[in-house]
This record gives structure tokens, C-alpha cells and sequence, in this order.
């Protein structure tokens, strides 16, 4: 009887001992940190310079409470927000930040959680963001003076976010745009331009080929000119040459001449399948038909016959 008492006992104490060590016992990982509360009054801090390590710590069952927060870097992504510059133009500005929890307790003690220390650093980077720009023209926070604007803002929110017991390591703004409307302005006015230019590129290119081509023209005027002045000079010295063998070729055998150029003759102008010449047989033209030696005929022909020629 007394025997499972006693081990139902033994059993009980077993897990309660268990239950109390598992409820005494919690670890600290290499990128934590942590506090130890005790009814809600901070005991004690560990990992957060070094001296505490990380590994098993022990706390007083059901009377200490531990909270765990990172070491490593936080991300802060920031709502996209339309901000006035100094030159009077409208900017959309969308941001980062990277932060570090560095004084635990102050961060427990000022916000306590994630979330919310998310809120109050993003409502001191817009903020920030806000002053800054208003000081700076559209060019220095787009091209000019945009890393030492963000050193700055980084610096502001850094003097604020020390009461939270953060650390700001990174501040950027990843896009920095006009709005809408006036992108669409924009846009429109670079159309313009651009159409602008390109039309006074075409004129110019018109009237550089009207140049060109009228250039053209002349030198083929000038080209055609001269060529057929040349092409005349050569034909009238063909002709005179061919007259000078002419000449010496009537002067050599004046018969052979007569009769090759009557040859030629007849070879032009009988071409057609019917031709007709109205003249007398008689005539010179006909007189090497009448005779081989081209001699005139005799006296008492008829004039005014019709002749019919075929070639």
C-alpha cells in the first residue's frame, strides 16, 4: 500500500523538479542580448558588451522574466512621402534605415518592443527627412549634395533615437522622384524639346543636302558641258580627218571614189521594200546602172520616167 504512495510521491517531486529547472534555466544565442526582471524591476543586463557571454543563465522560477532582443542590424523601411524643396518642387522620396539596439534597458524602458520603436523611428526620420530637404534644392538632393544631406539626416535622427537606446549604422534614400503629374509635365516639356531639336536637325540636314545636291547639278552641268564640248572637238577633228582621207583618196583614184561613194549612195537611199524615186534614167545618180564605167548616157533619153528600185 505504502509502496505506490510512495513512488506516486517520488513521481510528483520528479516533475516538479523538472518543470522547475526547465522554468529556471534559458539561454542567451551569440547575436542576443537580454534582460532579467524580477516582478518587473530589471535585475540584471546580459550580452550586451561583452562581459556577459553568451550561453545558460539561470533565474528564479515564476519570479524572473526574461526579454530577448537582437543584436544584429534592424531593418526600417519608411512609407514613401512628398516633400517641399527649397526651389519649390515637389518631390517623392522613399527611405531606408538600418539600427542597432544598443542600451537594452533603455530600449525596454522607452518602448519595449520592435514594433513600436519602428513607429517613433520612423516618425524622427521623416521628420528629419522633412527639415533637411526643405533646406536643399531639387539638384543637391538628386545629384550634388545627396550622401552629405543623408549624413546629416543620419546625425538628427541619431541625437533623437539615443533616447530610445538605438543607434542609426545606415540611412539611405533609395528613390527620389517627382510626382505623377508633374513627371508627366515633365515628360511632355522633354518631348517638346526633343521634337524641337529634332526639327531643326531635319532642317538643318534639308538644307545641307539642298546644298549638296545643287552642288551636284552644277558639277554635272559643268561635267556634260565640258564633255560635250570635248565630244564636238573630236568629232570635228574626226570629221576633217575623215574629209583629209577622202580627199587624198579622190586625189589617188578619183573613178574608185565616185563609184564607192554612189555605192554608198544607193545603200541609203534605197533601203525600204518600195522605193520610189521620180527622176530621169538618164540622171547622174542612176549612171553606173547604165554604164559600169559610170560614163553619162547618150543624148535623146526620156526624162520624167519613173523608176521602181528595190534594194
Amino acid at each position: 500500500m505504502n509502496n505506490p504512495v510512495l513512488r506516486t510521491g517520488l513521481i510528483i517531486v520528479a516533475a516538479a523538479i523538472v518543470v522547475g529547472l526547465y522554468a529556471s534555466l534559458f539561454t542567451v544565442g551569440q547575436m542576443q542580448q537580454a534582460l532579467v526582471l524580477q516582478l518587473g524591476r530589471v535585475r540584471s543586463v546580459l550580452n550586451q558588451t561583452g562581459e556577459n557571454k553568451p550561453g545558460l543563465y539561470f533565474k528564479v522560477p515564476f519570479v524572473d522574466n526574461v526579454v530577448i532582443y537582437d543584436k544584429r542590424v534592424l531593418d526600417l523601411d519608411l512609407p514613401v512621402q512628398t516633400l517641399l524643396t527649397a526651389d519649390r518642387q515637389n518631390l517623392e522620396v522613399d527611405a531606408f534605415a538600418r539600427y542597432r539596439i544598443v542600451d537594452p534597458l533603455r530600449f525596454y524602458q522607452s518602448v519595449g518592443t520592435i514594433g513600436l520603436a519602428n513607429q517613433r523611428l520612423a516618425s524622427f526620420t521623416n521628420s528629419s527627412l522633412r527639415n533637411v530637404l526643405a533646406r536643399s534644392s531639387r539638384d543637391a538632393i538628386v545629384r550634388t549634395d545627396r550622401a552629405d544631406l543623408m549624413n546629416e539626416i543620419q546625425e538628427d535622427v541619431n541625437q533623437r533615437a539615443k533616447e530610445l537606446g538605438v543607434q542609426i549604422v545606415d540611412l539611405r534614400m533609395t528613390r527620389v522622384d517627382l510626382p505623377a503629374k508633374n513627371s508627366s509635365a515633365v515628360y511632355d516639356r522633354m518631348a517638346s524639346e526633343r521634337k524641337r531639336e529634332a526639327a531643326d536637325i531635319r532642317a538643318n540636314g534639308d538644307q545641307a543636302a539642298a546644298t549638296i545636291r545643287a552642288k551636284a547639278d552644277r558639277d554635272v552641268t559643268v561635267l556634260l558641258a565640258e564633255a560635250q564640248s570635248k565630244a564636238d572637238q573630236m568629232r570635228g577633228q574626226g570629221d576633217a580627218e575623215k574629209n583629209r582621207i577622202l580627199a587624198e583618196a579622190y586625189g589617188k583614184d578619183a573613178d574608185f571614189f565616185a563609184f564607192y561613194r554612189s555605192m554608198q549612195a544607193y545603200e541609203q537611199s534605197l533601203k525600204s521594200q518600195d522605193t520610189r524615186l521620180v527622176v530621169s534614167p538618164n540622171s547622174d545618180f542612176f549612171r553606173f546602172f547604165n554604164d559600169p564605167q559610170g560614163r553619162p548616157p547618150a543624148a535623146g533619153g526620156k526624162a520624167g520616167a519613173q523608176t521602181n528600185a528595190a534594194p
